[in-house]
């Protein structure tokens, strides 16, 4: 059992996974990595192939409905009651079927968004939750902050983006294959007369099409490719100033006693004023590109009229034929425009996979965190005791060393583990929990042994107060008499009542309540060796001794090992072992991920 997931005191080296050392091709080769481990690949291709079903015979329908604008069209013009009522009969079977299809596209659309969101969520925390990598991430950097973010907002948003962008896509292209042949047969046969000369064009009104929308996806990239950038500073802006509120909230107490709110006020009105300026960039450009495609969006209204004109007036076609051409055109054009409609989405797309693409990354690249270096050597001794063989523990500032090149502790032992402040007392702690491998020697386990780790600041987890007390297992592991039991040797009696209570716990109860808390939960498991940072040391003396004393008698025959101060008049521990930094030890290089070069 360890009790490890808030071990934050000395400084891990840093390491930065930017989003700009991650090329495009990357981004997604790291997005198939994760689709294709999932066990939702099957729901999520099965409702993408079912949407694209519906997608096909939606085009199809749209035909069907183009086909019918001549003959409805020439009715209107011959005044054909009677054949006017029988084409609106057949407008409403073509509709009612494209309204069908539209309701079930729109459900699998949601499905699959559903699913892609929960793959990608699902993903993102199964890697993050690897044994040791959340520490190792969370002192990773800026890539490490706010992960939360990345795994629930950003995901999120870009199943919504994939899922509306992919099936876009494939509809104005089954839409644009679909129509460019009825648009070629329309004006295959056409001839230009120009100063008594005649010129053929085959298929002339594709050729409109395609130059028309053509030239404006070509301006609309060109002023709206900034876009791309200018999406990922915004939402880098956004973590930040989120940020900032959540670690004022977090530390409400201390900004209060010390008066620090208007600094913290200028701190946040910072972080807003630096999204701010990113979102007005993004604005400048989006009433740039607004210039474009407006302008391209009231020219469309004439546009197909007038490229389709010069066939109705040499009367190669009637009124109907006319307006099929018109219906035609708009479908190639609005298929040829999916780019120019979608150049916004588009670049929100590229920032958002960029930053969950560079997140997933960088959890993967977290493991080979200093992989060049040496690492300590970690086994099970055959028997019930801790070894420690030549131990140096390397960090950027220095090595780490007992003060015996070999150390055994036994089965029962009491022993403090004590050094000068910045000796590397929580470095020790954290290599004994398997969270800091790097430097020499041998660190040799008690055999099948339980191990314990019990850090500065116990982690209580969300939920009841059984659910904190019996964490990391199931509840419904000990019985109630013992969970009162353990209460009730720390002092906190008056919480027994609240054991199936769910509370912020860690809000609820104050520092020393928090450790006692956790103490009672040791009590609860009592594992055969324990491993205690510094958390003794913030007890008073009256509740220290309560501890001693749950320690005698609820784990009579447990290995107790404390990192800390070395208390005055101190009877419980009866061996004490010295740590210290040796400037001259083997060291812990600097790593930057982010010095890669950006691939194109």
């Amino acid at each position: 059992m360890s009790d490890v997931a808030s071990v934050h005191s000395e400084p891990a080296p840093a390491i930065a996974v930017p989003a700009e050392a991650i090329s495009f091709r990357a981004q997604l080769d790291t997005m198939r990595q994760a689709f294709r481990g999932s066990p939702l690949r099957k729901t999520i291709i099965w409702t993408g192939l079912g949407a694209i079903a519906v997608i096909v015979a939606t085009s199809f329908g749209q035909i069907l409905l183009n086909r019918w604008n001549a003959p409805f069209y020439d009715a209107i013009e011959k005044r054909d009651f009677a054949g006017l009522i029988r084409q609106l009969e057949i407008f409403a079977m073509i509709a009612g079927g494209l309204l069908t299809l539209g309701v079930a596209q729109t459900w699998l659309n949601q499905r699959f968004r559903l699913r892609l969101r929960e793959m990608l969520t699902t993903d993102l925390i199964a890697e993050w939750m690897k044994p040791r990598r959340a520490f190792k991430l969370a002192n990773a950097g800026a890539i490490g902050i706010n992960p939360d973010q990345r795994m629930q907002e950003d995901a999120g948003h870009l199943a919504d983006l994939v899922t509306g962008l992919s099936f876009g896509l494939f509809q104005s292209s089954i839409l644009l294959v679909s129509f460019v042949g009825i648009l070629w047969s329309l004006s295959s046969g056409f001839v230009f007369h120009i100063g008594g000369e005649t010129y053929a064009i085959p298929g002339y009104m594709v050729w409109a099409a395609f130059i028309y929308a053509g030239s404006a996806s070509v301006i609309t990239w060109l002023v709206g490719r900034p876009l791309i950038g200018l999406n990922a500073d915004r939402y880098a802006r956004e973590a930040d100033l989120r940020f900032s509120m959540m670690h004022v909230n977090e530390h409400v107490d201390a900004v209060a006693i010390a008066g620090g709110e208007q600094d913290e006020k200028r701190r946040m009105e910072g972080d807003l004023g630096n999204l701010l300026a990113a979102i007005l960039r993004i604005y400048r450009v989006q009433i740039r590109l607004e210039w474009v495609t407006d302008g391209y969006g009231w020219l469309t209204i004439v546009a197909p009229i007038l490229v389709a004109s010069p066939v109705y007036f040499a009367g190669d076609i009637s009124f109907g034929g006319l307006m099929m051409a018109v219906g035609a055109f708009n479908q190639v054009h609005s298929s040829l425009r999916w780019f120019i409609n979608n150049i916004g989405a588009i670049a929100d797309w590229r920032a958002t996979l960029l930053r969950v693409a560079s997140f997933r990354a960088a959890l993967v690249e977290a493991d080979k965190l200093h992989s060049g270096e040496d690492l300590i050597r970690i086994s099970e001794n055959p028997t019930a005791e801790l070894t420690f063989e030549g131990l140096a523990i390397a960090s950027p500032g220095g090595c780490t060393r007992l003060e015996n090149d070999k150390v055994t502790i036994g089965q029962g032992e009491r022993v403090i583990v004590t050094g000068d402040p910045g000796a590397g007392k929580t470095l020790f702690f954290r290599t004994l929990a398997g969270l800091w491998p790097w430097g020499k020697g041998h660190i040799g386990l008690p055999k099948n042994d339980a191990m314990f780790f019990f850090p500065r600041t116990p982690y209580i987890p969300r939920g009841t107060l059984r659910q904190a007390l019996t964490y990391p297992h199931k509840t419904g592991t000990f019985e109630d008499g013992a969970l009162m039991s353990a209460l009730e040797k720390v002092g906190l009696q008056r919480l027994s009542h609240a054991l199936d209570t769910t509370a912020r716990w860690d809000k609820e109860l104050g520092e020393t309540d928090l450790r006692l808390l956790a103490f009672a939960r040791l009590a609860v498991h009592k594992p055969d060796w324990v491993v205690i940072d510094e958390s003794l040391d913030a007890l008073d003396a009256t509740c220290r001794k309560d501890i001693y004393t749950l320690l005698e008698t609820e784990l009579p025959n447990s290995t107790v090992i404390n990192i800390g101060r070395l208390a005055p008049n101190m009877t419980f521990f009866k061996r004490k072992i010295e740590l210290s930094k040796d400037e001259r030890g083997v060291t812990l290089r600097k790593v930057d991920f982010g010095a890669r070069e950006r691939k194109p």
